[in-house]
């Protein structure tokens, strides 16, 4: 058992520091990647913004042209209410 510790101890020795320095990068270099994604989350890129721009601009295209619609039956109503037959 002493034998199979001398043997491995020295393999272990050698490999240990490795992964304590890779341990030791990755904790270090942790809060920079975590205040880099949480800037990405509270950005907006111009992409994003064009497409959320587009998004509203048809939702206001849309409701003018719902109230356009409106406004046109209501005029042909008050039209025939007025007595007209070509009220288009």
């Amino acid at each position: 058992m002493k034998r199979i510790m001398l043997l491995t101890t020295p393999a272990l020795l050698l490999i240990l520091p490795g992964c304590i320095a890779r341990t030791a990068a990755n904790v270090v270099t942790l809060p920079v990647r975590a205040g880099g994604q949480v800037v990405d989350w509270s950005t907006t890129s111009q992409e994003e913004a064009d497409r959320n721009y587009g998004r509203k601009m048809r939702k206001q295209e849309a409701r003018d042209a719902h109230e356009r619609k409106k406004e046109e039956e209501q005029r042909r109503r008050e039209c025939r209410r007025a007595g007209y037959d070509n009220c288009g």
